[in-house]
């Protein structure tokens, strides 16, 4: 390759300069950690934190943005807490979620016809919301367009967890024919991205998920996104969870410890393998109260 071409490649910026830019540390300082770090060992950043300099947060700020990696460090309150693949992308919580991400693509390859993942649970509470909410964070951190839906239209947090206004219009207004366009909402905070909300609560919720309008909806969305991330309703309410799954084509159960009970779940696994759909495991919810 000659020069000119080598020329044009783009030069990727150390941890350092990053840190360096972002918090307008001055030359003193800049040279205040080099010591440090030479003298103890340790990475700059290390260094620029124990030095007081900058904060841990930061570092991971300056670390994702080397490796051109989704973090939502500069999303403010409007992101919950609950959303850790986003808020804390290095942590054991990010890596489990991306273990189960990695998972799921093998069982989402295994089968020659692309599906949505309905994300199911026995009873309310046992943080299925969560686990849809930080799966579609984790999808969408492979770079890849990826939309969450969420059609628990019984109760509906996830533009809560987002801190999206609900505005009346999404899933409810598609399926009843009441709503056309601007029902599916970019994150800001992470690239590529996007949610569909509940929009207003219907009466009807199973009749609305039975209706032909929910198998037209799913074969469009996958034709525009590479994942599709389904929040369903508890089971505890009836046959939604189980009639989602079937025309997401694929599914995986939640259970938490201390919460669920072991024969309710029993019940849902069993009705989500015999509903006709792909079903891809359960997970385990540790979290106590």
């Amino acid at each position: 390759m000659d020069n000119a071409n080598n020329s044009a490649l783009p030069v990727d910026r150390s941890i350092g300069q990053i840190i360096a830019e972002t918090n307008n540390l001055s030359p003193d300082q800049v040279e205040k950690i080099v010591t440090y770090q030479r003298e103890n060992g340790v990475k700059f950043g290390e260094a620029a934190v124990a030095l007081g300099f900058v904060e841990k947060g930061d570092v991971l700020w300056a670390l994702a943005q080397q490796f051109h990696y989704p973090y939502a460090a500069s999303a403010g309150e409007s992101i919950s807490e609950e959303l850790v693949v986003a808020n804390e992308p290095f942590s054991d919580p990010a890596e489990f979620f991306r273990d189960v991400r990695s998972k799921l693509l093998n069982g989402l390859n295994s089968t020659p016809t692309r599906s949505a993942i309905a994300v199911c649970s026995a009873g309310v509470g046992d943080g299925k919301s969560y686990f849809a909410a930080n799966l579609a964070v984790a999808f969408s951190q492979l770079g890849s367009r990826t939309l969450l839906v969420d059609a628990d239209m019984r109760t509906p947090r996830q533009h809560e967890i987002f801190g999206l206004d609900s505005n009346g219009v999404g899933l409810s207004g598609i399926l009843s024919g009441r709503a056309e366009s601007n029902v599916v909402r970019p994150i800001p905070a992470l690239q590529s991205l996007f949610l569909m909300p509940v929009g207003v609560i219907p009466p009807n919720p199973l009749e609305l998920i039975q209706g032909r309008n929910f198998d037209i909806l799913i074969n469009e969305l996958l034709n525009k996104f590479e994942y599709v991330v389904v929040d369903t309703p508890a089971a505890t309410y009836g046959a939604d969870a189980r009639v989602i799954a079937a025309k997401c084509r694929a599914s995986v159960a939640v259970a938490r410890v201390g919460r669920t009970k072991a024969a309710e779940f029993v019940a849902l696994e069993k009705s989500l393998k015999l509903g006709g759909n792909n079903y891809l495991g359960s997970v385990l919810n540790q979290f106590k109260e």
